[in-house]
């Protein structure tokens, strides 16, 4: 991976090159192996580089034959030396970043359809004078851009727009968006005029300044076109997911992996070793000390089943405590959840040995491998009952509930609320509707809910393909992302080779969820070459501890920074109702968790934030 910016005044004043070293500066854990600029009057790039492909060359800013084109570009292309086969140009180089200069060269903006892999990039054309930026189909590496009457801006994270912006101010209508989804949807950010480039989507800025943003590639909306058999569906995907993680095997450098000891993480593993054919694959995990919910036994026998050199790490509340500001500053954003810490600190591990690694990111959203995808159904048909009695008699039951019912009582928020849209993106939202405007004190502006509208079918299929728009793009690819380029880690998710997403939605839901077994196609790739403790044993995930923590070494951290003077949250949001999420919690009547990791997330970006502008 790497860090990638560039500005264009639109008043055709020569660009500053002291901001340009400015913007890269902030993006040198991206990219600490290089840095370089290009400047032309008006426009200027930058480049931070992590060096995997072509290490002794590729250098950038790259420009085109003739000097007509100069490229940025962050990422991989994994089907590069395919394209080069295939393209006439004159290459001086044996990467895959002058690819793209030379499917610009022969195809225009439409070559970015021919790539496979994760990319975010830009290509300055002096001929036309327009500027165009790329972010890939599943948005796995971020792009973010800054656009007013004197200056367009783009970079690979916001704080290296910090700098162009004529000040610095929270988007107050993006408290609402992050309320609702731990995140910020697209193409807004928590910064005032700081726009997120969708996935999928190409924007150019004319030679006049102005913006154009399109969609260059899009989940397929409607259902299957016909029938697929069950088995018929385990050979596709597990052709297709052989043919992904070989191809993401492609690097100079060397490559391991995350073993969780999931079924996701554990058959990207399993068919890495069966690429590498028996060669050394090194694997890493982490783990908090608690039985309840440590996988390090999984991972460890996993491990031996793939014949990898297993390393694993402690998480504790002390990593929390001391790493939070920092990440949040990685992050450019609240961290959306606990096990960001946790991600971060399983990067810096890997980081000591390799340059790459592969994780099983994706599987879950493309195939159906959450509690709720059980009750996409139930979700739906909630909505045939009298909202007010549905409401009233769910949010009794789950203030019974006991704190440690914590899934039953997401599931009875969620059904709790009012109108489909909602209940959908209820399940993984941290406060309801109700809490929210009790919480900021007026109905939001932005409408957030149209990828929960917008799918098509059964309502499994339209649960996934808001997922896949929404907790994927916007959280968990942001989280993973940031969270190893923190480390200078280059993160590779398998599942979300654009083809193996492709036919997951062309697939029947039936093989996602069936007779109540979630993500049934994947483990039944995962079968073939794995035993069927570590297919068939119970989800876990990513879990941390927090709830014990918040009421003890972490509980007057979190009093303290929610409710003191200076605290944000409690200046924007009711500080009544935060005092009584802390109180219930620290009580142990209920387990107030999710919503206090978001309001603390919250409070110590901002601080962060502030003490860096």
């Amino acid at each position: 991976m790497c860090g990638i910016a560039g500005v264009r005044r639109l008043d055709g004043q020569p660009v500053d090159v002291e901001l340009l070293a400015a913007m890269a500066k902030r993006l040198t854990h991206r990219g600490p192996d290089d840095m370089g600029f290009w400047s032309d009057g008006p426009v200027g790039l930058a480049h931070t580089r992590l060096s995997i492909i072509d290490l002794g060359s590729s250098t950038q800013p790259m420009a085109g034959a003739g000097d007509r084109a100069h490229l940025v570009f962050n990422g991989e292309i994994l089907n590069y030396r395919a394209l080069r086969a295939e393209l006439t140009y004159p290459f001086r180089t044996a990467g895959d970043t002058e690819v793209l200069l030379a499917l610009y060269e022969k195809d225009g903006p439409a070559g970015v359809s021919r790539l496979r892999g994760q990319f975010a990039y830009a290509i300055h054309d002096s001929n036309s004078g327009e500027t165009h930026l790329w972010r890939d189909r599943l948005g796995i590496l971020p792009l973010y851009y800054y656009l007013d009457d004197h200056v367009f801006a783009f970079a690979s994270e916001i704080k290296a727009l910090l700098p162009v912006l004529p000040s610095v101010r929270v988007d107050e209508e993006s408290l609402h968006g992050y309320l609702a989804h731990r995140s910020v949807p697209a193409p807004h950010t928590m910064i005032d005029g700081v726009r997120k480039l969708p996935q999928g989507h190409h924007l150019v800025l004319d030679a006049a300044g102005r913006p154009r943003i399109r969609p260059y590639w899009e989940l397929p909306v409607d259902g299957p076109r016909a029938p697929v058999p069950a088995e018929e569906a385990v050979r596709l995907v597990g052709d297709a997911l052989d043919e992904a993680v070989r191809e993401a095997l492609v690097a100079d450098v060397p490559v391991g992996a995350y073993l969780s000891g999931g079924v996701d993480s554990s058959l990207i593993c399993a068919l890495v070793a069966k690429a590498r054919e028996g060669a050394g694959l090194r694997t890493y995990s982490a783990g908090f000390g608690d039985p309840r919910m440590d996988e390090l036994p999984w991972a460890r026998k996993v491990a031996g089943i793939v014949g990898s050199e297993h390393h694993d790490v402690a998480v504790t509340a002390e990593d929390f405590r001391d790493t939070l500001a920092t990440l949040s500053w990685h992050r450019d954003a609240p961290l959306s959840e606990p096990a960001d810490v946790a991600v971060f600190r399983l990067a810096e591990l890997a980081r000591r040995d390799v340059k790459v690694v592969l994780s099983g990111e994706g599987s879950d959203e493309l195939f159906g491998g959450y509690p709720k995808h059980r009750f996409a159904r139930a979700t739906r048909l909630a909505g045939l009952l009298p909202a007010a009695p549905r409401r009233a008699l769910l949010a009794s039951l789950e203030r019974a509930l006991p704190a440690r019912a914590a899934r039953l009582g997401i599931a009875l928020r969620a059904l709790a609320e009012p109108d489909y849209p909602e209940r959908v993106r209820a399940w993984f939202a941290p406060f309801t509707r109700s809490e929210r405007l009790g919480l900021v004190g007026r109905e939001p502006v932005r409408d957030t809910l149209t990828p929960y509208r917008r799918g098509q079918g059964d309502a499994l299929r339209r649960m996934l393909y808001a997922d896949a728009h929404t907790w994927l793009a916007d959280n968990l690819l942001e989280r993973g992302d940031r969270m190893s380029m923190a480390a200078s880690l280059e993160l590779r998710p398998p599942f979300l080779d654009h083809r193996l997403v492709e036919l997951a939605f062309r697939l029947p839901s039936s093989v996602k969820v069936r007779h109540g077994v979630t993500k049934w196609v994947v483990k039944e790739v995962a079968r073939r070459h794995l035993p069927d403790d570590v297919v068939d044993r119970a989800k876990s995930g990513f879990k941390v501890p927090l709830d014990a923590w918040f009421r003890g070494g972490l509980r007057d951290m979190a009093r303290d920074l929610l409710t003191g003077p200076s605290s944000f949250v409690a200046a924007r949001l009711d500080p009544a109702a935060v005092r009584r999420l802390l109180t219930e919690h620290e009580s142990g009547d209920r387990n107030e968790q999710p919503r206090i990791w978001t309001l603390l997330s919250l409070e110590v970006w901002h601080r962060e934030l502030k003490s860096r502008t």
